[in-house]
C-alpha cells in the first residue's frame, strides 16, 4: 500500500486523486432547477396557447418565410442536423460519454434525450397539427406537407442533450452545443417539419426534462463536499489540513475551519453565488431618502467577488488597519471560487455584551474606519457581526464583500451612519453619540447626518435594532442636538440628466402622438381653440396644488402655517413630477415637517397617511371610471378565456396564495402588511374624530382629483365643446391612475397615450383627443413646476426645506 511522508497510508482519491476525483466530488443538485423546470413549463403553455390559435402570427410567418429562402442546396446539410436532434444523436453522444468513463453522464444523456423525445411525441398528440396557413402554402418547401407538429422532437432531443451535458462541459463547448441546439431549430423549419414556436416549444421540453435528471441525478459543480475541499487545499499546498465545516445558512456563502499540521488556523469562505447585488429598490429607497445614490460597480462572477475581497483586504491590512489577513484565494476544480484567511480567537462585536465594549474598543473602531476613509475604500457592511474583537481587545474589521475602492466621499458618509447604527445596537444611543462626537470630526458626521434615515438604512444594518424606525429617529435627533445643528435640508433628487431623458421622451410624445391623427389638423385645431378655456384649464392646474395642500394640513394633527405649507407645495410641483413615483414629493414634505419641529417618526406618518387616503380615494374613482367608461363603451359579449390562460392563472394564482402562507411570505407580506394598516388606522381614527380634519383631508383629496380631471374637460370644450363630461372625467381619472404605474417622472408618455385611447373610446374625434391630452398635460401637470422650482430655491435660501 503507497504511504506517505509520514508512514501512513495514503488515501486514493485524495493524496493522489484518480482522473474524475474532482468532478466527483462535485456532484450534488441545486434549488434552481426547480425554478428552470418551472419557467420551462410557461414557457411550453405559452408557445402551446399560441399553437392552438386560428391563424399564424406574423412574427412566425416572416422567420419562417425568410428561412425558406435559404439556398435548396443545403437541403442535405440541414438534413443532417435534423438526424442530430434523433436516435443518431442519441447514441453517439451517449455512447461518446460511456466510453471516456463518463457513466454519470452517459447515463443522464439516455434518460434525459428519451424523456424529452416522449414527452414531444405526448404533447403532439394531444395538441392537433396546426394547418398550413395559406400564405405559407407558396413558400412550403413540401407542398405535399398539410400541417405543423408541436413541439418539435428533434429539438426538444437536442436541447436535452445540451442542457444535461452542460455542467461537463468547458464554456466553449457548452456554447457549440446550445448553438447545434439552434441549427436543428433552424433545420427543422427549413425542412417544413415545424413552425418557429414549435421548434421554441421543443427547446423548451428539453431544458426543463433536463433539468429535471439534474435535481433528480445530480450535477457538477452544485456541491461542495469535504472531499472536494480537501483536494483544493493540497493544490495550494496545505496538505493534510483538518477541516471542520461550519454551520451552514442557505444562500449564504459556506464556511470551513481549518487546522493546518502546524497547528495553524485558518477559515476558509466558498462563494456559491454572487452576494454584491444592490437591487433596483435599494436605489429607489435611497432615492426617496434625498441622498446621494451611486451606481456601484458590478461585478462579473463570484470568483470576481473574492478576488475582489481579497484585493481590499490586503489594501486595508497594509494601511495598518486591524483585519482577518489573506492567506490564499482560488477556485474549486468543478467548483465555486474560495477565500483562506487566518482565524483569530476572539469575540464578535454582536456577541460581545455591552459593558465589555469600552471606550478603547469603541475609539479604536472609530479609527478603523476613520483610516479606511483615508485609503478612499468604503466597507459598506460595517455590521457587528462583521467587528472582531480579539484576545488583546483590538478590533478587526472583515467582509469586505460589499466594498468599494477610490469611490465618491458619499461612501464615507454612508460607513460612517452604518457603523453608529451598529455600536447603537451593542451599546445604545447616548454611548454610540458620545464615541462619534469624540473620535470623529464635526463636519463629517454633518455629512453623514442625512444618511440616518430609515429609508437610506439598509436592511442588514437595521436588522441589528429592535425597533429601527423609533431608535433611528432618536438617534438621528440626538446626533443633530449634540452637533448643534438642525434637521439637514431637503436634497432634491432631480438630476440634470434626469431633465434631460424627460426633455428627450416629452419631445418624443408631442412629436409623435399628432401622428395618431393628422399633425396638420392638431396644429389647426390649436389655432381655433377657443383661449378662455385654455385659461379655465391653467387654474384648475394651479387650484390642484392649494388642494393638495389643503390635504396635507389635515394629515397632521399639529396645526400647520397655512401659506407656508402651500409653497411647500408649489415646491413639491418641481420635485414630485420631475422624479419617478414622485418621490421627491415625499422628501420635500418629510424634511418640511421635521423643520417645523415635528419628530421624523411623527413627519413621516403625516405623510403615510395622506398618501394612503388619496390612494384609496383615487382607486374607488378609478374604479367608478371603469365602469362609467364601460357604460359609454359596449364591450359586447363576455366569454371566458381559453383553458391554457386560466390553468396558467389557477398555477399562478396557487403559487402566489402558497408564498403568502409560507413562513416567508407570513414574516415578510403578512406582518409588515398588518404593522401599515395598525400605523394608518392609529392615525385615520383620530382624523374621523375631528370634523375640520376630516373635511380637510378627504373633501380636499376629492377636490384635487376633481380639478385635474376638470382641466382635462376645460381644455377638451377649448377644442371641441360636444363631448360627454362625465365620461371625459372619467376618462381623466384612469388614464392618470394607469399611466402613474409607469416608472417614467410624471407619467410621462404612458399618461398621455392612456388618455388619448379613452377619450377616442368613448367618442371623442382623434383630432380633438390629442391636442386636448397634449395641452391639458401641458398646462395643468407641467406648467406648475415652472413656479414650483423658483419656490423650491427661495425655500431652500430661507431653510425651510
Amino acid at each position: 500500500m503507497p504511504t506517505n511522508e509520514t508512514g501512513g497510508p495514503e488515501r486514493r482519491g485524495i493524496r493522489r486523486p484518480g482522473r474524475y476525483a474532482r468532478l466527483r466530488a462535485s456532484i450534488g443538485r441545486h434549488p434552481a432547477d426547480i425554478v428552470r423546470m418551472a419557467i420551462a413549463t410557461a414557457i411550453v403553455f405559452g408557445c402551446l396557447y399560441i399553437a392552438r390559435a386560428p391563424g399564424i402570427n406574423p412574427v412566425e410567418s416572416a422567420i419562417f418565410s425568410e428561412l425558406e429562402r435559404i439556398p435548396s442546396a443545403s437541403t442535405r446539410l440541414w438534413e443532417a442536423f435534423s438526424w442530430v436532434g434523433y436516435w443518431p444523436g442519441i447514441v453517439a453522444a451517449a455512447g461518446f460519454a460511456l466510453y471516456v468513463g463518463r457513466v454519470r453522464l452517459g447515463s443522464s444523456l439516455l434518460a434525459a434525450s428519451g424523456t424529452a423525445w416522449l414527452l414531444a411525441i405526448v404533447l403532439q398528440w394531444l395538441t392537433a397539427p396546426r394547418p398550413v396557413p395559406g400564405q405559407l402554402g407558396h413558400v412550403l418547401r413540401e407542398p405535399t406537407s398539410h400541417a405543423f407538429a408541436f413541439p418539435s422532437v428533434h429539438v426538444a432531443v437536442m436541447a436535452a442533450l445540451a442542457a444535461v451535458a452542460g455542467p461537463y462541459l468547458r464554456r466553449t463547448t457548452r456554447d457549440v452545443a446550445w448553438a447545434v441546439v439552434i441549427l436543428v431549430g433552424v433545420a427543422d423549419v427549413f425542412l417544413g417539419h415545424n413552425l418557429p414556436v414549435g421548434a421554441l416549444g421543443g427547446a423548451a421540453v428539453g431544458w426543463g426534462t433536463a433539468a429535471f435528471y439534474h435535481l433528480v441525478l445530480g450535477a457538477p459543480g452544485r456541491r461542495t463536499s469535504e472531499q472536494a475541499v480537501r483536494l483544493a487545499l493540497d493544490a495550494v499546498g496545505l496538505k493534510d489540513a483538518h477541516i471542520q465545516p461550519v454551520r451552514r445558512r442557505f444562500l449564504r456563502p459556506e464556511e470551513y475551519g481549518i487546522t493546518t499540521c502546524d497547528g495553524e488556523r485558518m477559515q476558509m469562505k466558498v462563494v456559491r453565488r454572487m452576494h454584491r447585488l444592490a437591487g433596483p429598490a435599494y436605489k429607489l429607497r435611497r432615492l426617496l431618502a434625498s441622498v446621494e445614490v451611486e451606481d456601484e460597480p458590478g461585478l462579473s462572477t463570484p470568483r470576481h467577488e473574492v478576488e475582489h475581497e481579497a484585493y481590499v483586504t490586503l489594501l486595508a491590512e497594509r494601511a495598518g488597519i486591524g483585519t482577518l489577513p489573506v492567506v490564499f484565494a482560488g477556485e474549486i476544480r468543478h467548483g465555486p471560487p474560495f477565500l483562506i484567511r487566518r482565524r483569530l480567537q476572539g469575540t464578535l462585536l454582536c456577541d460581545l455584551p455591552g459593558e465589555r465594549c469600552d471606550d478603547k474598543v469603541l475609539d479604536q473602531i472609530w479609527q478603523d474606519v476613520l483610516a479606511l476613509a483615508e485609503q478612499h475604500v468604503g466597507h459598506h457592511d460595517l455590521r457587528a457581526k462583521n467587528i472582531l474583537v480579539d484576545e488583546d481587545g483590538r478590533p478587526r474589521i472583515t467582509d469586505f464583500t460589499f466594498s468599494r475602492v477610490g469611490g465618491p466621499p458619499a461612501q464615507r458618509q454612508q460607513d460612517i451612519a452604518d457603523l453608529l447604527v451598529t455600536l447603537v445596537a451593542v451599546v445604545g444611543v447616548p454611548r454610540a453619540v458620545d464615541s462619534a462626537v469624540r473620535q470623529v470630526p464635526r463636519q463629517t458626521l454633518l455629512d453623514a447626518l442625512p444618511q440616518l434615515q430609515w429609508l437610506a438604512v439598509h436592511r442588514r444594518l437595521r436588522q441589528q435594532l429592535e425597533d429601527d424606525r423609533i431608535v433611528l429617529a432618536d438617534l438621528r435627533e440626538s446626533l443633530a442636538e449634540r452637533l448643534g445643528s438642525p434637521p439637514p435640508p431637503f436634497r432634491s433628487p432631480v438630476r440634470p440628466a434626469t431633465l434631460g431623458v424627460m426633455l428627450a421622451v416629452g419631445l418624443a410624445v408631442y412629436l409623435l402622438l399628432p401622428q395618431l391623427s393628422s399633425i396638420d389638423e392638431v396644429l389647426a385645431s390649436l389655432r381655433r381653440a377657443d383661449w378662455r378655456w385654455i385659461a379655465v384649464a391653467v387654474a384648475t392646474g394651479f387650484l390642484g396644488v392649494l388642494a393638495s395642500g389643503v390635504t396635507v394640513i389635515g394629515s397632521s394633527r399639529r396645526k400647520l402655517p397655512f401659506w407656508k405649507t402651500m409653497a411647500v407645495q408649489l415646491a413639491a410641483a418641481f420635485t414630485g413630477r420631475t422624479t419617478a413615483a414622485g418621490i421627491g414629493f415625499y422628501g420635500i414634505n418629510i424634511v418640511y415637517l421635521e423643520r417645523i419641529g415635528l419628530r421624523r417618526t411623527h413627519a413621516v406618518g403625516v405623510i403615510f397617511l395622506n398618501r394612503a387616503v388619496v390612494g384609496i380615494i383615487t382607486g374607488v374613482a378609478t374604479a367608478v371610471g371603469i365602469l362609467v367608461i364601460g357604460s359609454a363603451v359596449p364591450v359586447g359579449d363576455f366569454s371566458l378565456p381559453s383553458w391554457p390562460i386560466l390553468l396558467i392563472a389557477g398555477v399562478v394564482l396557487a403559487i402566489i396564495v402558497a408564498v403568502l402562507v409560507s413562513p416567508w411570505g407570513r414574516r415578510k407580506v403578512w406582518h409588515p402588511m398588518l404593522n401599515s394598516l395598525r400605523e394608518l388606522l392609529a392615525e385615520l381614527v383620530p382624523t374621523l374624530r375631528d370634523p375640520v380634519r376630516a373635511s380637510q383631508l378627504f373633501g380636499g383629496t376629492v377636490l384635487f382629483i376633481v380639478l385635474q380631471a376638470a382641466g382635462l374637460a376645460a381644455t377638451l370644450a377649448a377644442f371641441n365643446p360636444h363631448f360627454n363630461l362625465l365620461a371625459v372625467l372619467a376618462v381623466y381619472v384612469v388614464g392618470s391612475t394607469l399611466g402613474q404605474l409607469a416608472p417614467t417622472p410624471g407619467g410621462l408618455g404612458t399618461v398621455e397615450a392612456a388618455t388619448v385611447a379613452g377619450l377616442t373610446a368613448v367618442g371623442v374625434g382623434p383630432t380633438a383627443a390629442v391636442a386636448a391630452v397634449l395641452a391639458s398635460r401641458l398646462l395643468t401637470f407641467w406648467l406648475p413646476a415652472l413656479p414650483g422650482l423658483v419656490t423650491f430655491r427661495l425655500l431652500q435660501h430661507h431653510d425651510v426645506v
